[in-house]
């Protein structure tokens, strides 16, 4: 009685109303922290899939593929196999729901499920996020730069580097974009852009955007436009690039004016062997103009290079998808220009903490959490502070008398800190130590020692470091005394010696 088919469509109607009154009412509430604002994004997305599961339901039920909601309302109209009866219809149908209530008398009370649908507005989901990702304010990435820096297209750069340009996969030499570690590189790389961005911004549609940024690359590729890819994708994937068109040579002869090194790059390319003379290599890869690789014998090909064939076709060990490698690039910038904030975040956490110990670390982190566990709608009322004085440990004013004694109405820039204020000598004399301080000073090429406190210019900082340099001889090439001339007898003399018995006509 009670799993009806118009009873079930009408209680997954009911169900998809109470959904979207929820998200409504979820939705104007503004949350006061960051975690709260993943929580009720989470919510609302969940919420949003149970919607879209019921309405999934609702359609099978409307679309009647069985019959079975026909046949329901037929019932309810009094047409029976017997004929059109509504009396007989109507106390069957009554007896059916005496009969259901006596075998379940505890279903006869009235059963609210309000409150049960409030308390999702209370759920706290579960979120994963590692602790170098801080409840998804900052970008864990790792693994991918050391991954990168002990790659073949990688360079041995700090992760404060690699923050700033792994967004930019176009700048990467097309010659080190040919291999399959470079593909794996970019899948990982877009995989964990992908599950970051599900996990901060659930709400946003992914596949809409992903669809977006493959048609528009599908467009750009085809009039070669791509951005690092201009006038360099075929219609077969290949890469054309510093390829040697064997149309031009008629003999492997005339194929050994390209040179040793170019063959060479060639062969490896098709996975074919590389030694031997020059003339061997322009003969190996000679025959690849007129006879298909996979046709090839096998020993031409290097140990290990040879891929089972795919259409008919062998691949390269070192030639990847050059469109499938460009797509995944376009995407991957599409994304960091969606977590531009994220990263840039993440890149100031980085350089802060390279200047903290551990301990300091551990402290922040701590403080970190308290405050974001302290933050309420109490610390929206408004203080009254006309002199605009810095805050104490109360959250309130300090006293004006302590301002004055401090000397916190005092200015004091620091260009290597990048212009950066400080208020009050103490402040002043400690930023030499602080993280702030140490990044300008490393940017610049300096140490941080005791000779530079109380520099903040630029062009001083850089005169002080000269002279430094010029008193204790680090780094200075003296060629006058240290460049080395031989005379006809064989003779070894440094420049200025050799110049004056010149001069004097000795030599």
């Amino acid at each position: 009685m009670s799993s009806t088919l118009l009873e079930v469509t009408r209680a997954s109607h009911e169900e998809v109303e109470r959904f979207e009154r929820l998200i409504v009412k979820d939705l104007q509430t503004e949350p006061p922290t960051n975690k709260d604002r993943l929580y009720q994004s989470h919510r609302v997305r969940n919420m949003i899939e149970q919607i879209i599961d019921t309405t999934h339901k609702l359609v099978d039920i409307y679309e009647d593929k069985d019959g079975a909601r026909k046949d329901e309302i037929a019932a309810l109209g009094g047409q029976t196999a017997t004929g059109t009866n509504v009396f007989s219809a109507f106390y069957d149908r009554l007896k059916e729901i005496r009969e259901y209530h006596r075998r379940h008398p505890a279903a006869r009370g009235i059963i609210d499920t309000s409150d049960e649908y409030e308390q999702l507005l209370k759920e706290e989901p579960q979120i994963e996020f590692s602790g170098e990702e801080g409840s998804g304010r900052y970008l864990d990435l790792h693994e991918l730069y050391n991954q990168y820096i002990n790659s073949k297209f990688g360079e041995p750069i700090e992760y404060t580097a690699y923050l700033d340009v792994f967004s930019q996969p176009q700048k990467i030499p097309h010659k080190a974009k040919a291999s399959r570690q470079y593909l794996e590189y970019l899948q990982k790389l877009l995989e964990y852009l992908v599950y970051f961005f599900e996990r901060t911004e659930p709400l946003q549609d992914l596949d809409r955007i992903f669809s977006k940024v493959t048609s528009e690359f599908e467009e750009e590729w085809t009039l070669g436009k791509v951005e690092g890819w201009e006038n360099n994708g075929q219609e077969d994937g290949s890469a054309p690039e510093n390829h040697i068109d064997l149309g031009y040579y008629s003999t492997a002869e005339e194929l050994m004016v390209v040179g040793p090194e170019r063959l060479k790059e060639e062969l490896g390319r098709l996975g074919l062997k590389t030694g031997g003379t020059v003339q061997q290599r322009a003969e190996r890869l000679f025959l690849t103009k007129n006879t298909p690789l996979e046709k090839l014998d096998r020993k031409h090909f290097a140990k290990g290079s040879r891929k089972p064939e795919q259409n008919g076709v062998v691949v390269a060990p070192q030639v990847g998808n050059v469109k499938e490698i460009a797509l995944l690039e376009a995407k991957i910038r599409r994304l960091c220009d969606l977590l531009d904030e994220t990263i840039l975040r993440t890149r100031e956490n980085v350089v802060k903490k390279q200047a903290l110990t551990y301990e300091e670390m551990e402290a922040e982190r701590e403080e970190d959490d308290v405050q974001a566990e302290s933050e309420s709608d109490e610390e929206d009322q408004q203080i009254y502070n006309p002199l605009k004085l810095p805050m104490g440990w109360d959250g309130k004013p300090i006293p004006y008398w302590l301002y004055k004694l401090h000397g916190l109405g005092q200015e004091f820039k620091c260009e290597i800190c990048g212009n950066h204020s400080y208020w009050g000598r103490r402040a002043y004399e400690r930023h030499f130590k602080e993280w702030r301080h140490q990044h300008g000073m490393r940017c610049l090429g300096i140490p941080n020692t005791k000779n530079f406190n109380e520099i903040t210019s630029i062009d001083e900082a850089k005169l002080l470091w000269e002279r430094i340099q010029e008193r204790q001889g680090v780094n200075k090439w003296r060629p006058d005394l240290e460049e080395e001339y031989e005379d006809q007898e064989g003779n070894i003399y440094n420049k200025k010696t050799y110049t004056d018995l010149q001069r004097q006509g000795l030599i």
